[in-house]
């Protein structure tokens, strides 16, 4: 495998150092990896609200093939071209987390064997000032998408949803779960915030990963055939998932998903 090496550029933001923390992020043993199209990436991740998505390459932190609502959204005049524009439009107060979510992000990865990266999403949500100045949350959701023969990894895409309508309130959760066929569901906290937290009453590892098969749109016999369980079994999930967490009906219950960090 070639040494490790730290990735850089002209224009510098704070994420780069919390990547470069961890050389194996950006550099594992690995076969070249192409994943999905973008389309086939975001068919399986859903989105309860406007939203757009770009692609980042990771060696100079550059951005292309975003999409149009990237523009309206935040008021760009150009396509922007940096990282560290989209950056630039997250609350100061938010930027804090933003950089203990990611290295949070990456340490999990590194847990779990930065071989199956590629098959991993990471998720949390901070605010972003749109065109009109005001801050609204976004649900920032992470896909590596290209490796490198070598290891490197070279892309991602990010998929930033807009949940302002959903949950104003930060929950500042952390969650790396599976896609592809990978079954990963690990959400943390972050310690600093724990306090600010109002709490529900735990639920299930099964119960969360129905939780956030709802959040996607997926209907009981859906879920049912992907997780291998009868639709006798998922409708007890979902009653008992209502009862814990006190919704009147899935609508809430996706709401409250995303304020408790579930998805």
């Amino acid at each position: 495998m070639a040494k490790n090496t730290e990735y850089a550029d002209e224009t510098e933001h704070p994420l780069l150092k919390v990547w470069n923390r961890h050389p194996g992020f950006l550099q594992s043993k690995t076969e070249i990896y192409r994943a999905p199209s973008i389309e086939k990436i975001i068919a399986e991740i859903f989105s309860v609200g406007e939203h757009y998505y770009y692609t980042l390459h990771m060696t100079d932190s550059s951005i292309s093939s975003h999409h149009p609502n990237l523009l309206k959204m935040h008021g760009f005049a150009n396509p922007p071209t940096h990282l560290g524009d989209i950056i630039g439009l997250i609350h100061p107060d938010d930027m804090t987390f933003v950089e203990e979510a990611e290295l949070m992000t990456v340490e999990k990865i590194r847990e779990i064997g930065f071989e199956h990266m590629m098959q991993l999403k990471s998720s949390y949500c901070f605010r972003l000032r749109m065109a009109s100045g005001a801050y609204e949350m976004f649900h920032h959701q992470s896909v590596h998408t290209l490796k490198s023969e070598s290891g490197h990894l070279l892309e991602a895409v990010n998929i930033h949803t807009n949940i302002n309508h959903l949950a104003p309130r930060n929950n500042y959760h952390v969650l790396v779960s599976g896609i592809g066929g990978r079954n990963d569901f690990h959400q943390m906290r972050w310690a600093k915030r724990h306090n600010d937290m109002a709490e529900t009453q735990p639920l299930s590892k099964r119960e969360l990963e129905i939780v956030a098969l709802l959040a996607k749109g997926l209907n009981t016999r859906s879920i049912s055939e992907k997780l291998y369980i009868s639709q006798h079994t998922v409708k007890t999930h979902r009653k008992n998932i209502l009862s814990k967490t006190q919704c009147k009906n899935s609508s809430e219950l996706i709401c409250l998903a995303f304020e408790q960090g579930y998805v």
